[in-house]
């Protein structure tokens, strides 16, 4: 007699011994280099995602954004000097009427 669910080749018991569906599992995304070694290292932070579960990417998601963040902030700042602005014309003696 076939119980019902195998009447199609499916199991109705438990999965492969030992394989947790749920469990962490590597998303195996590329990661191309930047160029910039600690950018690259903050990228590469988030393969530590990858052996977590899915309530504890939020903390390393929110820890790369703050570090790329300060990063960049960190890169503008060496830009080197502000630009100055461009000069102001002296009052002329025309704005002085009365």
């Amino acid at each position: 007699m076939v119980s019902p669910g195998q009447e199609h080749g499916t199991q109705t018991g438990p999965a492969e011994p030992g394989h947790d569906p749920s469990a962490p599992a590597p998303l195996d995304v590329p990661r191309t280099p930047t160029g910039h070694p600690a950018v690259d290292a903050l990228l590469d932070r988030l393969a530590d995602a990858d052996h977590l579960a899915t309530d504890g990417h939020v903390e390393v998601y929110e820890d790369v954004h703050r570090s790329l963040r300060d990063e960049l902030t960190a890169l503008d700042a060496r830009q080197g000097p502000p630009v100055p602005s461009p000069p102001t014309a002296p009052p002329s003696s025309y704005d002085h009427r009365s």
